[in-house]
């Protein structure tokens, strides 16, 4: 008789636990947990779903995947993709973290998955991967992400980045880590479509290889697999302006501009140009900065080459520190740089920068063209800090690469999907995100019939729905084009319609009335 009892108790004490009352300070709420509602808290991933469908991107990004399991039982290669590019989409910035998104059905059946699959079995299948089948398809699924929107001239901004790590990771070594020095890293070479601010490539390599040399393999292959499309200008910094970089641009006849380190015969020549008197004057459309040019060859150089030097005058206070000349002790006299002083009538502060060119334009015009570097800056920013290209760390560095990709590729996409949905400018993934991926979906199904109510917590519900008619409207434009034309390439439809809509704002800068045109 107790034994016929007791499953009772376990179902009473089971419904007792689903159904909970909590005082909270606006009141009594009853709540109860339903585990079998198809829900997500990422309702707007369905417009992105159409995106990425009628391009295509995805399905031929799947399709190329290199992982293959002969257990009938495991995850499909789409379910793991899937569930990578969702956790990226979702902030993830560890595997760990992709757990926050194992639930989500919604998202699961918008992206064509037969369910999400864990952290772990995404590690699994990366690892799965060979590198020498993993390397050709990310790369190239990169490329094709950015090729179609090459066709205007544009610029090729190179840099690296470095990684922080805190375990015994492969090749977690101590380089170069100018914020957190004696920290272990990896290093991100990078290369950059300027003003678009789209990725090309990223190489991962351990931390004590960031100088360009290590990068001269990665950019040589990418300029010979763009091929008609190579950029109008190579720009770098201080860490490409090396022989083995400028080789690679004289060889396939590239214009570079490439900034100098201030190495000793950098210092010197600095030195006999101060003297001269022929630097262009500082305007408030140079921000201050005058130019004058000459020749250099460094050791190591093959030969004699065109440099721009561009100096500025510091305004500000400075305070520098010295040692009187004589003087027997150690310690220095701190000198005070303000206007004012007695000792400063004819003493000027100035900072300086050096670059070496063959692009033909007029050195009024290189201190902004190589200004505009600065804006890879902040895409290695949005994709250290808003985009976990920092974390997916793994003991080998075969998955840290393939996932360092994967990151730069979805965010590639979403680029594209913010343009087509913003065309006035571009937003980053703090704004971007919020607007165009969180709402509250609550799925309902009725026959054969799905549809999902959507509740947007963004205050802008306004802005979004307008946002969305946007990305409608070209997705429309796309299907009615390949309803005439079968084989047409939607994706390169697809870009090709973004760029009208933003033209002016992609390829090279234009150019100011002083600057020359490209021979």
């Amino acid at each position: 008789m107790d034994e016929a009892k007791e499953p009772k108790k376990t179902v009473l004490a089971q419904a007792s636990e689903d159904a909970m009352v909590v005082d909270t300070m606006g009141g009594r709420v009853h709540v109860r947990w339903d585990e079998t509602a198809q829900a997500t808290p990422h309702g707007q991933i369905v417009f992105f779903a159409d995106f990425l469908a009628t391009a295509g991107v995805f399905d031929r990004w799947v399709q190329a995947c290199p992982l293959h399991y002969s257990s009938p039982n495991a995850s499909r290669p789409r379910d793991v993709l899937g569930t990578l590019m969702l956790g990226i989409l979702a902030g993830s910035k560890r595997y760990a973290h992709i757990a926050g998104v194992r639930g989500d059905a919604v998202a699961a059946k918008a992206l064509g998955l037969r369910g999400m699959v864990s952290e772990d079995s995404v590690r699994r299948a990366l690892a799965a991967m060979l590198p020498e089948a993993s390397e050709p398809w990310m790369r190239n699924a990169l490329m094709t992400s950015v090729r179609e929107a090459l066709d205007r001239p544009w610029v090729l901004d190179m840099d690296a980045t470095v990684k922080p790590l805190y375990g015994r990771q492969e090749g977690a070594e101590v380089g170069y880590n100018p914020h957190k020095p004696g920290r272990p890293s990896h290093v991100l070479h990078t290369f950059w479509v300027g003003n678009l601010r789209l990725v090309l490539d990223a190489v991962l390599s351990s931390g004590k290889q960031h100088s360009s040399g290590h990068a001269k393999a990665a950019m040589a292959r990418l300029l010979d697999e763009l091929g008609d499309k190579a950029p109008a200008l190579v720009r770098g910094d201080c860490g490409y302006g090396n022989e083995d970089i400028i080789d690679v641009c004289e060889q396939r006849g590239l214009r570079y501009l490439l900034r100098l380190r201030k190495t000793a015969n950098v210092k010197r020549l600095i030195e006999r140009l101060f003297r001269r008197e022929d630097w262009t004057h500082a305007t408030e459309a140079s921000q201050g900065w005058q130019a004058i040019e000459d020749e250099l060859r460094l050791s190591g150089w093959s030969q004699a080459r065109r440099v721009v030097v561009l100096r500025r005058r510091i305004k500000h206070d400075i305070a520098l520190t010295g040692k009187k000349r004589g003087h027997k002790e150690d310690s220095g006299q701190l000198v005070l740089a303000l206007p004012h002083d007695e000792v400063q009538d004819n003493a000027q502060v100035w900072e300086y920068t050096v670059l070496a060119t063959n692009a033909p334009y007029d050195i009024a015009a290189i201190g902004q063209l190589y200004r505009d570097r600065c804006d890879c800056e902040n895409g290695f920013d949005e994709l250290k800090n808003q985009w976990g290209w920092g974390g997916f760390t793994t003991q080998d560095m075969h998955r840290s690469q393939v996932t360092a990709r994967a990151v730069a590729l979805v965010y590639n996409w979403w680029s594209w999907y913010v343009r087509a949905a913003n065309p006035q400018a571009r937003r980053e993934a703090l704004t971007s995100l919020p607007l165009l991926l969180a709402a509250v979906g609550r799925a309902a199904s009725s026959g054969n019939q799905t549809t999902l109510y959507l509740t947007p917590m963004h205050a802008q519900a306004g802005l979004i729905k307008s946002m969305i008619a946007n990305v409608h409207a070209a997705l429309q434009h796309v299907k009615a084009a390949a309803e005439q034309l079968p084989k047409l390439d939607r994706w390169r439809a697809l870009v090709a319609y973004i760029c009208q809509r933003i033209v002016g704002q992609i390829g090279l800068p234009t150019p100011p009335p002083t600057l020359a045109a490209p021979g």
